[in-house]
């Protein structure tokens, strides 16, 4: 190789640093701040709906805790939504459907994304710290640097959010994600798990049983789950 193209090949790793850095840079700052914005949602959503809810015969709380800067809990009844965001920065592979969009062809530094997850569980799962029982990931939120995203999840939650090109997130779009969250926990019905899953049962699993209650409970225990995408 010689001096000019050595200084090519440089010029050309330097610009694509740059470009990659700045723009992982600017999606690690708008998810921060996407995340920032569903905690906001969270605490308004639990306040109108508590207030919303005055039959003092019908004993119903919302509840919303944040836990740090990334993580934040949503329990309703017997349900809890948990939004977890995750610090890394990640590009779709090339075999992902949004590669067929125009606003990735026509620039490929927008499939770089930040992503929330949305995990549901048992509340009782976490209030009698029952550290064995499952919980499941619904939906995620995907934002890029120029505010756009998308969600992929179960019914509902993946196919209500997916105008990638057009979307941009803010406290309403988040809200109306959060209440499409909560309907599809209230119509994903715990089942009772296969016979021969819970048939045999340890000493010390017994012993926790009586004392912490902590047989492995969930939603879809001994079943599935990804198998439900349509037919809740």
């Amino acid at each position: 190789m010689n001096k000019k193209e050595d200084k090519k090949v440089k010029s050309l790793i330097i610009n694509t640093l740059k470009d990659k850095t700045l723009v992982k840079q600017q999606v690690l700052e708008n998810t921060l701040s996407t995340f920032g914005l569903v905690q906001k949602t969270l605490t308004e959503i639990a306040t109108e709906y508590n207030e919303a809810i005055k039959d003092k015969n019908f004993r119903f709380q919302i509840d919303h805790n944040d836990k740090g800067k990334s993580e934040s809990e949503l329990v309703f009844s017997t349900e809890m939504l948990i939004f977890n965001y995750q610090p890394n920065i990640f590009e779709f592979d090339r075999s992902h459907s949004i590669w067929t969009t125009s606003y990735l062809q026509d620039n490929p530094l927008n499939a770089f994304v930040g992503v929330i997850n949305i995990y549901n569980f048992l509340s009782d799962s976490y209030r009698l710290n029952r550290l064995e029982d499952l919980g499941y990931m619904i939906a995620r939120i995907f934002v890029n640097r120029e505010m756009h995203y998308f969600v992929e999840g179960k019914r509902q939650l993946g196919f209500l959010y997916n105008d990638y090109a057009n979307s941009k997130i803010n406290k309403i779009e988040l809200k109306n994600i959060i209440e499409s969250a909560m309907l599809y926990c209230l119509d994903f019905e715990s089942l009772v798990p296969n016979y021969d899953d819970v048939s045999i049962v340890s000493v010390e699993q017994m012993r926790d049983k009586i004392t912490k209650s902590k047989i492995q409970s969930g939603k879809r225990l001994g079943f599935q789950f990804y198998a439900d995408d349509d037919n809740i």
